[in-house]
């Protein structure tokens, strides 16, 4: 089997603009999912004939808060759409993106990508799933969220990973043809993360210096899971692949 021809789910995300930019940058056919290209994957709008031929489906669609119930309803409603459509249209596989520590998660956004997977893992297609670390452009969005020339950030310990670098490690995850369309049961679900561990709010400091904004690290209780990212839960597992640039790289560079 032969894959060439990839739809994109959330292609003008974060995410989803590198993945694109990856996958034509490898020589693949590339057709971008969203709604400013017409295709609405909540509604089932335009889905039919953007799937019609293609042989993956990379996932990388988001929801833009942080409410559970209002994310998990689109995770849910999404990648039902995705596989069943995608089913009647012969697509052979489906690959989707998550969080690393969602399987712990217990409230939040990271909470409703447990419904993600399950839905993806559970559905007509073979799925796999890589789940991948905050991503070095989610510090300057918690320095947006807030107000004045003070940010107050969360001193969760992480390992920030650049969106360019997750996009490559998915590309190459539903690329490899060696690797099995769904993977066996209990085998570990494949993470990405940046080179080294460090704080939201240390990486926050170095991009608040460029902006004229103070970073002052707090313990940021009313998110939700809090406490579970401050004691480590969004850390990679032992056999997650790390790769750069570092954040102060990626700072440097953009």
């Amino acid at each position: 089997m032969s894959i060439s021809r990839f739809a994109v789910a959330g292609a003008t995300g974060r995410l989803g603009r590198h993945v694109v930019e990856v996958l034509a940058e490898r020589g693949h056919q590339v057709v971008p999912m969203s709604r400013a290209t017409g295709v609405d994957i909540i509604t089932g709008d335009g889905l039919t004939d953007a799937l019609t031929g293609v042989d993956v489906i990379l996932d990388v669609a988001s929801w833009h808060a942080s409410d559970q119930q209002a994310a998990t309803e689109f995770f849910r409603t999404a990648t039902r759409n995705l596989h069943e459509t995608g089913r009647k249209a012969g697509v052979g596989r489906i690959v989707a993106v998550s969080i690393i520590g969602s399987d712990k998660a217990t409230a939040g956004f990271a909470a409703a990508q447990q419904v993600h997977e399950a839905a993806n893992l559970s559905g007509p297609l073979p799925a796999r799933i890589l789940r991948a670390a905050q991503f070095h452009e989610f510090v300057g969005q918690f320095l947006d969220w807030q107000q004045g020339d003070t940010a107050y950030i969360p001193t969760w310990p992480s390992q920030l990973v650049a969106a360019r670098t997750v996009a490559e490690t998915l590309v190459d995850l539903a690329t490899d043809l060696a690797a099995p369309a769904q993977p066996a049961p209990g085998t570990p679900v494949p993470e990405i993360a940046g080179p080294r561990k460090e704080s939201l709010a240390a990486a926050a400091e170095l991009l608040g210096a460029r902006r004229n904004i103070k970073v002052v690290g707090v313990n940021k209780a009313d998110i939700p899971d809090a406490d579970f990212a401050a004691a480590g839960g969004l850390l990679p597992s032992p056999h997650a692949k790390l790769a750069g640039p570092t954040f102060q790289e990626w700072l440097d560079g953009s």
